[in-house]
């Protein structure tokens, strides 16, 4: 069975950046469409970025376009994601995830495979 698990949280002042890393392992398809999503306090789970199999295209929620970036490495089975420009509004619990085909997504409902999370804070 296939896990997930991120690395990379921490804590950084606004404008600071960070790099979350989503590793995959156990037996499965590997063959699958990866997506970042978070959850601030009190908040619910929201879409941040996804990427597909094996990496051609990419899709961002409008709040972090321009400043986050999805990468994949097909031969390490990671997901990346690269932070810049970390705003306060951006602290949350960051979680990786995976979905049954191929393609991008960014409902919470079209990923079927979660990771624990990374706590990332960002102080003003």
């Amino acid at each position: 069975q296939v896990q997930l698990a991120e690395s990379g949280g921490g804590m950084v002042k606004a404008g600071g950046s960070l790099r979350l890393s989503c590793a995959m392992s156990g037996r499965g398809s590997t063959h699958l469409a990866m997506g970042w999503f978070r959850q601030a306090p009190g908040k619910e789970r929201e879409f941040v970025a996804s990427i597909s199999w094996p990496g051609q295209s990419t899709s961002y929620a409008r709040s972090v376009k321009g400043r986050f970036t999805i990468s994949r490495d097909n031969v390490k089975y990671t997901t990346d994601l690269q932070m810049n420009s970390l705003q306060p509004e951006d602290t949350a619990v960051y979680y990786c995830a995976a979905r049954g085909s191929q393609w991008v997504a960014n409902q919470e409902a079209d990923f079927t495979l979660w990771g624990p999370g990374t706590q990332v804070t960002v102080s003003s």
